[in-house]
């Protein structure tokens, strides 16, 4: 893998997946590496979850089988518009909620190669201070989702596929330049 005049990794048409559980900065970080690289696109797998106007029904902890199957729906979405970008020759940083089963799954459905994956997984402590620091409430949002909850299925049912960094004590620059530096590990595929 070569290096651009700024001496990032030339990540020309692959596929980044930014995992980790809700405030954990995957939206900051995957913004910030996205901004890095010469041409990429963020793709927000929040953002087909948010096209649902009606019958939505978000994953919880009790999650049915329509959570089940609008989250499955969600990253089909999702993977296939990384794809899309990708095709074009941009780099796609796609970042979502991808714990337990889903992550490989999502691996799954990313045709892109090459492909990475990086889970950030700060601290339940540094969750529970970005959440309260941030505007939005996802936790309170969530439909019985608490900090611990996300955090326990994000580190006993999450496989550990690709780089995972614990991020508590890093900003979303120090987070970049992590990731940056740990490609040869997130490499899945």
């Amino acid at each position: 893998m070569g290096e651009n005049e700024r001496g990032v990794p030339a990540l020309h048409g692959a596929v980044v997946v930014i995992a980790g559980v809700m405030a954990a900065g995957k939206s900051t970080v995957a913004q910030a590496l996205a901004e890095r690289l010469p041409a990429a696109a963020h793709v927000r797998g929040d953002t087909f979850r948010r096209m649902i106007v009606s019958g939505r029904v978000d994953p919880d902890p009790t999650a049915g089988p329509e959570a089940v199957a609008q989250l499955r729906l969600r990253h089909r979405l999702s993977a296939a518009v990384a794809d899309g970008y990708a095709e074009a020759g941009l780099t796609a940083v796609l970042q979502d909620v991808v714990l337990g089963d889903e992550l490989p799954y999502l691996v799954g459905l990313v045709r892109t190669r090459p492909l990475y994956v990086v889970v950030l997984a700060p601290s339940p402590d540094a969750v529970a201070d970005r959440e309260a620091a941030r505007a939005k409430t996802a936790y309170a949002e969530a439909g019985g989702w608490t900090v611990a909850a996300l955090d326990g299925w994000l580190r006993e049912r999450t496989p550990r596929i690709g780089l995972w960094l614990d991020t508590s004590a890093l900003d979303p620059a120090g987070t970049v330049d992590a990731v940056l530096a740990g490609l040869a590990t997130a490499r899945v595929a």
